[in-house]
């Protein structure tokens, strides 16, 4: 997951491509796109000419919902609402979050998505004016003088904290499992990678896990945590988590704080790249600044350049990325090319970072 803010090196024209594959993975269909060059951000988010010639747009193609490529500011969602008054108006984290909530599977997985869901709707609710009682409040908690709004806040606030008090509950309880597999001595392997990179795919395909895997992105939310076994007849643990993109909300970021603390206790970090995608370089750098981010830029890890069936002879070669990753390897997942190899680098790799400890404490 990429922090907000961060330099990229995308084109508008390829964050309205992976925009449009957001949409078709949480089940619309995406009529056409429009993009606009502004000097400053605009208080209605689009200038008053492009939004004239998008309102002829949504008239002519009866469009129903409006995607803007962006985190709109609670001011800018109430201009454009205003402006389109029979269309619904959602950004960019909005449709990211929906399409958690429609993946989440476990107890965890919800927990995390709801938290992110509440925080992303707190400063948005002037001018909703929902009772929000599925939230645990309701009619007769209204305190003397309070309005509706007043109301809705002080129900968000309230099942926040209690969301909040629960991932807690998880992340104790995940440091608990964490120190028992320290006490084993097992050696954990961490897979990250871009979403739809072909992790789950290449987690089933070196464990036999039965993840779900398909051509949409986030399929996986729920960490899946595997034992695959290397060549010399050693184990280590796989660790499949969520995948990344650029722009993600910070708020998903700090509520699946609990999931992505497993890519910490790793000893490898196994990162995933779809090598025949066109912005290859800049999802390994978003994936790059994630590793920043959580304080294991210096963990020692694999590239393994994935879908190598789909590239061409020419293409063959491995990517100029800048990263902290010597000899890429090229692998297919789905066929299984490369896996053999893989094992060995794992295998490899951890030998030489349980020498180095051993050293260091002899040292």
């Amino acid at each position: 997951m990429s922090i907000k803010g961060k330099r990229t090196l995308w084109t508008p024209d390829d964050s309205l491509a992976e925009l449009a594959e957001l949409t078709r993975s949480a089940g619309a269909y995406v009529v056409g796109s429009v993009a606009q060059k502004l000097e400053k951000r605009s208080f209605s988010y689009i200038g008053q000419g492009k939004l004239e010639e998008i309102k002829v747009i949504v008239a002519s193609e009866r469009i129903g919902t409006i995607i803007c490529d962006d985190e709109l500011t609670p001011a800018q969602q109430q201009k454009l609402e205003a402006a389109f008054k029979d269309v619904k108006i959602i950004d960019r984290t909005a449709l990211i979050l929906d399409i958690f909530a429609r993946r989440a599977q476990t107890r965890e997985g919800r927990l995390q998505v709801e938290l992110a869901q509440m925080e992303y709707l707190l400063p948005r609710l002037a001018g909703q004016w929902s009772h929000l009682e599925r939230l645990g409040g309701g009619i007769g908690t209204r305190g003397p003088g309070e309005t509706q709004l007043e109301t809705d806040r002080r129900l968000v606030r309230n099942r926040i904290l209690r969301l909040k008090r629960d991932i807690e509950a998880v992340r104790r309880h995940r440091e608990l499992y964490r120190a028992r597999r320290r006490q084993q001595e097992i050696p954990v392997v961490s897979l990250v990678g871009y979403t739809n990179a072909g992790k789950s795919t290449l987690m089933n395909a070196l464990t036999g896990a039965g993840v779900q895997a398909e051509d949409k992105l986030f399929m996986t939310l729920d960490p899946v945590t595997r034992r695959i076994t290397l060549p010399s007849g050693k184990q280590a643990l796989l660790t499949d988590t969520v995948g990344f993109i650029q722009k993600l909300p910070t708020t998903l970021v700090a509520a699946f704080r609990a999931t992505l603390e497993e890519i910490t206790e790793a000893s490898l970090i196994l990162h995933v790249l779809d090598a025949t995608h066109q912005n290859a370089p800049e999802q390994a750098e978003v994936v790059e600044e994630v590793l920043r981010d959580l304080g294991v830029a210096e963990r020692p890890r694999i590239l393994a350049l994935n879908k190598a069936d789909l590239l061409n002879e020419e293409d063959a070669m491995p990517l100029h990325v800048d990263i902290m990753a010597s000899s890429p390897i090229m692998v297919s997942a789905l066929r299984g090319d490369g896996l053999d190899a893989l094992r060995g680098r794992i295998e490899q790799a951890l030998e030489s970072e349980e020498g180095g400890e051993l050293r260091a404490q002899t040292g």
